[in-house]
């Protein structure tokens, strides 16, 4: 693929944004809105700074273990400011996943120092190995195409070690330590923020593809595995409650879409249909498990990426069974 689509995939990445804050701020209260946007505002923004001050070098430069070299500074006309950009937009979304995860309980200027710590180093170092100049664990035979791992998990990890330190929001339990729900002021404002990150994702998945038969597969393996997870998550508690949970159905979506995100040029139809399913099951098992063990999580990423970190866990299995790429040569 040439640069110019490659710059219009990180377009549909950068768009994404949009789509977090509505998923974030339809899911909260009301009175969070405010802090929930200018959260997310800053993400993009502070992170730009920091991965032009130290991430691109990191990220892109040559070395094994961290990047170096690159000098974006002085160099304006030698430096690629193509994977400058295209790098930049995924680096934003590792960071703006922790946003809704610590969503109504977190301080204006904290979240700004972590927004800018995850940009600077944390995102580039981690995606170095995996994408850089000499990524060793791609060497080694890792495989994550688009991020499943490197954005989705390391954003969830982080998402779920915050969540953990800053407690329950107050409410969520009662004295008996039971769960009550504290629900968002704005359901269809969320389901929107799904819309718009399903329509994101195809430039995430799609913006790396090698040509156009690639990039065809690659946007049908994202669509079937979101809408079966979808479907499963419908189902699981529509068994469990007795009813559908829109909410549920929706995160079912962002699961089933984090999940394929690291093979969605590997697998085809039926490995990307069971892949939704395993992640639709998984999510909701996870938006359980972590209010028994009292982690207040308002939009769920943590769950999400939860359901990657399993899947990635199977990563040999599913390399073995799923991978069409090892079954056709």
């Amino acid at each position: 693929m040439c640069i110019r689509d490659s710059l219009m995939g990180a377009a549909l990445v950068f768009f994404m944004q949009c789509g977090f804050a509505m998923v974030e701020a339809g899911f909260t209260r009301a009175k969070n809105v405010g802090n929930i946007t200018m959260k997310n505002l800053m993400d993009f923004c502070i992170g730009t700074v920091a991965f032009y001050l130290l991430g691109y070098n990191l990220l892109c430069g040559d070395g094994k273990f961290v990047g170096w070299g690159l000098n974006p500074f002085t160099n304006f006309g030698e430096t690629d400011w193509s994977a400058f950009v295209f790098n930049l937009v995924f680096c934003a979304t590792a960071a703006t996943i922790v946003s809704g995860a610590m969503a109504e309980r977190t301080k204006f200027i904290t979240y700004c120092i972590y927004s800018f710590i995850i940009s600077l180093c944390v995102y580039p170092i981690e995606a170095h190995w995996v994408w850089g100049g000499t990524p060793w664990l791609t060497d080694m035979g890792f495989t994550d195409f688009a991020g499943s791992a490197c954005i989705h998990m390391v954003g969830g990890i982080t998402a779920f070690i915050g969540a953990a330190m800053l407690g329950p929001r107050i409410g969520k339990y009662d004295k008996n330590g039971k769960p009550k729900p504290i629900l968002g002021h704005n359901l269809l404002i969320g389901a929107l923020g799904v819309f718009i990150l399903w329509f994101g994702w195809y430039g995430f998945n799609g913006a790396a593809a090698t040509d156009t038969m690639q990039l065809s597969q690659i946007f049908a393996t994202t669509t079937i595995a979101p809408a079966v997870a979808t479907v499963t998550a419908m189902l699981y508690t529509w068994i469990r409650n007795g009813k559908p949970d829109v909410s549920m159905s929706l995160n079912g979506s962002l699961a089933g879409l984090v999940a394929i995100t690291a093979g969605c040029a590997n697998v085809d139809a039926i490995g990307a249909f069971i892949i939704g399913a395993i992640a639709g099951v998984l999510v909701c098992v996870a938006v359980y498990f972590l209010s028994l063990i009292h982690i207040s999580e308002p939009t769920r990423q943590a769950e999400i990426s939860y359901a990657v970190f399993c899947l990635k866990k199977k990563n040999i299995v599913c390399r073995l069974l799923l991978d069409k790429k090892k079954t056709t040569n």
